[in-house]
């Protein structure tokens, strides 16, 4: 399973990466291969803000819906627009054009308590 070592982790399988004050996020390989096909991707609003582990939105595939979950408190500052008519990117590329939000992060110690690639992959292996 692809665990990129540049970004962290959620227990819930999101991955942030965190440029500046900006963290996209979206889910991780092993999370879009339990889940299966995406057919749908629901993202909120611009503008809403989270608080960390606050359900966000929703994948939806062939098996499940799957709820998203805030790893960082902040405000939604953009959405990816492709994933309405395009969720299958979430399967493709999902640590590229597959990505979900990008928050404003209003305390960027917060990041620093994510899992590291690491605490990750032993997860994913145990």
């Amino acid at each position: 399973m692809n665990v990129p070592t540049d970004l962290k982790y959620t227990k819930s399988h999101e991955w942030v990466r965190m440029e500046g004050d900006i963290a996209t996020i979206g889910i991780t390989e092993y999370a879009q291969a339990e889940l299966g096909d995406i057919v749908f991707v629901e993202l909120p609003d611009v503008g809403r803000a989270l608080q960390p582990e606050e359900s966000f939105g929703t994948v939806e595939s062939v098996k499940t819906v799957s709820d998203l979950y805030a790893p960082v408190p902040g405000e939604i500052v953009e959405t990816n627009g492709k994933l309405g008519a395009q969720s299958e990117l979430v399967n493709t590329d999902p640590f590229g054009d597959g990505w979900m939000v990008k928050i404003r992060v209003s305390d960027a110690s917060a990041a620093e308590r994510l899992l590291s690639p690491d605490a990750y992959q032993a997860i994913l292996e145990s």
